[in-house]
């Protein structure tokens, strides 16, 4: 009966291990504006009511592991579970740094805003926009979908096989490929934007050159960034969820 407790108790460590790590990283639930005693506290509980789930694919051949085998059990789980919470956080990053090129562009670059999912100030054109992506992922269940992907996690990396690094890697190059091509898509209204309004300006400081158009025209390239940010919030909202909702139930 002891060894039976010893080796649930193991189980459950292991899974934590995965979840905690996944959620450790994964977008909204490893915010810095979420204490760490809650984080712990939501892996904790999301470990312990996915254990009936998950006990009989990770409580196998425990018994007889020793020390360093029990360890290198462990490391892997978090790995994994670091890899699952970065695939999903790839997508942030890299809107993130899209955001960013847009603020420069409409002339938002140098006010910062108010740090929002990370330590540090973003502009506020892009605290905003991040913002709003994370409130849709609760808005929408997403975060129901991680931790199925969880789940599912155990019938693709079986615990106790260790990690492929050679297929993780591919796997994270393909996925911030994909995650750079739809954060693309989001901020190209922007950049398109940004290009004609100062071309055009451009343009007319050539014309005009005793007239500093650039100066004068910066208030209604931000008005107009503005505009564009109203009009479009609905397409490249949805478009990004589509997008990371596809690759969560993929």
């Amino acid at each position: 009966m002891n060894q039976i407790s010893t080796d649930i108790l193991l189980s459950v460590f292991l899974i934590f291990c995965r979840i905690g790590g996944c959620m450790l990283i994964a977008p909204a639930l490893s915010s810095n504006r979420i204490s760490p005693q809650i984080r712990l506290f939501l892996a904790l509980s999301v470990s312990l009511a996915l254990t009936p789930v998950l006990l009989d694919k990770v409580s196998g051949n425990l018994s007889g592991l020793g020390p360093a085998e029990m360890l290198t059990r462990i490391a892997s789980e978090l790995l994994i579970g670091l890899l699952i919470g970065l695939l999903a956080r790839v997508y942030f990053f890299a809107l993130q740094t899209m955001l960013s090129a847009v603020s420069m562009a409409i002339g938002y670059g140098g006010m910062p805003g108010t740090p929002l999912d990370e330590s540090e100030p973003l502009p506020a054109v892009s605290s905003l926009i991040m913002m709003v992506a994370t409130a849709a992922i609760f808005l929408s269940d997403l975060h129901w979908e991680l931790i199925r992907g969880l789940i599912s996690s155990y019938s693709r990396m079986p615990a106790g096989q260790g990690v492929a690094f050679q297929v993780s890697l591919t796997e994270l190059v393909d996925q911030a490929g994909a995650a750079f091509v739809v954060s693309l898509r989001v901020s190209s209204p922007f950049l398109l934007y940004s290009v004609i309004v100062n071309l055009v300006a451009g343009l007319t400081n050539k014309l005009t050159p005793q007239i500093p158009v650039f100066f004068i025209a910066t208030p209604f390239i931000m008005c107009g960034g503005l505009f564009v940010m109203y009009f479009a919030a609905h397409d490249y909202v949805l478009l990004f969820m589509e997008a990371f909702s596809s690759w969560l139930r993929g």
